[in-house]
């Protein structure tokens, strides 16, 4: 009786753990408003630490931009 209520229990957290779940470790998305003055450089250097560089290259990545030229009113996802 036991055996088998074990290998039941078992099968069903085999189960559990094979069936895909949403993960909601990243959080919400952070869109930042472009303000007249701002740049990709000053955007990705007041909100990622270390060189802006990388961080521009992840704002161009994520947002699909073609060129450097910011709209006042533009809405950027910042990456991770």
């Amino acid at each position: 009786m036991f055996g088998k209520l074990s290998a039941v229990l078992a099968a069903v957290a085999l189960a559990w753990a094979l069936v895909p779940h949403t993960s909601s470790g990243a959080g919400r998305e952070h869109v930042y408003v472009v303000r007249p003055t701002d740049t990709l450089w000053s955007i990705a250097a007041s909100h990622y630490a270390g060189d802006p560089r990388a961080a521009v290259w992840k704002l161009e990545q994520r947002n699909g931009l073609h060129s450097t030229i910011l709209r006042p009113g533009e809405r950027l996802v910042l990456p991770p």
